[in-house]
């Protein structure tokens, strides 16, 4: 009898061992499921804080989903330590998908930050470019370690340069003619008119030359965009400002424009104006635009004056006609910055009208049979300034010969 009366005793012992344990189980997934709640919640504004993509609330909440994992895992200590292992295996079963989701996150959120980071060092690179102070150390890290800068410029360099703004100031004129033939211009009265607007009585009219040879009308139209693009070239800062900082500290100046050229030769010329479009290369292609391409032309060509009210404004367009343009404003941009890097800077001259053929200091853009210049050649019309380097070298103007006949 005594021995069945223990064996009772034991097992209302142990059913209320099961009773506390059930008791234990009910109150800790309680728990789970608040947390679990609670970490939903969070993965949601995690989510949310990806689009539109902000910072701070993404810290905030990836904080929040890892401090609701960590009390995940302390209720899944405890419930080990009940020896609760299959209830274990559960709440891990419950828990692993959002262990998971929220490691991938942050990994998103850690190439994310290195995104940042690189977007910032770029734009203190062009800030630094347009504030004209320092030297950018890098566009890429990688074109650095390719292609390391130089510490002085070389004579040969302005050549190369010189020739990147003729092929540039082709290009650009060969947009522009096209435009002005799909409007149907005249365009030996375009050439004309410019003439009357921009000089005053020569000896030789280019719209002459212009109707007796009309497949010549881009050579007139590139005269005309060099003039007004390398106007000012000789002033430091193209007359945009008073600056004299070449003569107060001439060794300093010269150093700092190899740098910005060594710099921005490689640069995107409209990302830099997206994040600065008023700065002074901006300014430069602001106004070099306005000069160059007169209301009424862009009005004819274009329908409107869109464009030009945006420059106006201080922005600069997206057009495939200004980008054409960007391109030959960075090349004059870029020479003018290596012109004034140099010791002694280069001089600039170019062609007069009517003036003797020089072969020393000309170039026809027009080819002859046989590649020489044949005898009583004058210059028509200018094309391109020449210049005389400091070395005694020269790069020669181009011309548009014509007969003295």
């Amino acid at each position: 009898m005594d021995h069945v009366v223990g064996g009772e005793e034991e097992e209302d012992e142990l059913e209320e061992e099961e009773e506390v344990v059930r008791g234990v189980e009910i109150v800790i997934m309680n728990e789970v499921f608040d947390v679990i709640l609670a970490m939903k919640n969070a993965y949601v504004s995690l989510q949310e804080a990806h689009n539109p993509w902000d910072p701070e609330k993404l810290r905030a909440a990836d904080i929040a989903v890892v401090g609701e994992l960590r009390k995940l895992g302390g209720l899944r200590e405890t419930y080990l330590r009940r020896r609760c292992y299959g209830s274990g295996d559960m709440l891990m079963e419950v828990v692993a998908p959002y262990e998971a989701a929220v490691e991938e996150l942050r990994r998103e959120v850690k190439a994310r930050d290195m995104e940042v980071e690189q977007l910032k060092q770029k734009l203190k690179s062009i800030v630094s470019v347009s504030n004209n102070s320092k030297k950018i150390r890098s566009l890429s890290r990688r074109k650095v370690f390719c292609s390391p800068v130089l510490e002085s410029p070389a004579q040969e360099l302005f050549e190369g340069a010189m020739n990147l703004v003729r092929e540039a100031s082709q290009s650009f004129t060969s947009i522009l003619l096209s435009h002005m033939r799909a409007a149907q211009w005249d365009i030996a009265a375009a050439v004309r008119s410019i003439e009357a607007a921009t000089t005053t009585a020569t000896m030789i009219s280019t719209s002459s030359v212009i109707k007796t040879q009309p497949a010549n009308a881009k050579y007139a139209l590139e005269s005309y965009i060099s003039r007004k693009i390398f106007q000012g070239f000789d002033h430091e800062s193209f007359f945009m400002d008073g600056s004299i900082s070449s003569l107060l500290n001439p060794k300093k100046h010269r150093q700092d424009f190899f740098s910005q050229y060594s710099d921005m030769k490689s640069m995107d010329v409209v990302e830099l104006l997206d994040i600065l479009p008023m700065c002074n290369f901006g300014k430069f292609c602001s106004n070099k635009y306005l000069a160059i391409v007169h209301p009424k032309m862009e009005e004819s060509l274009f329908g409107d004056l869109e464009q030009r009210r945006n420059v106006v404004e201080g922005s600069h367009p997206r057009s495939q006609f200004y980008r054409q343009f960007l391109e030959l404003a960075q090349a004059v941009w870029l020479l003018h910055l290596l012109a004034f890097s140099l010791d002694p800077a280069p001089s600039l001259f170019e062609a007069s009208r009517g003036a003797q053929f020089q072969p020393h200091y000309m170039e026809s853009v027009v080819r002859f049979p046989g590649g020489r210049v044949p005898p009583g050649q004058i210059v028509g019309f200018p094309l391109s300034p020449g210049f005389k380097l400091g070395n005694g070298s020269i790069i020669k103007a181009g011309v548009y010969l014509v007969s003295r006949n």
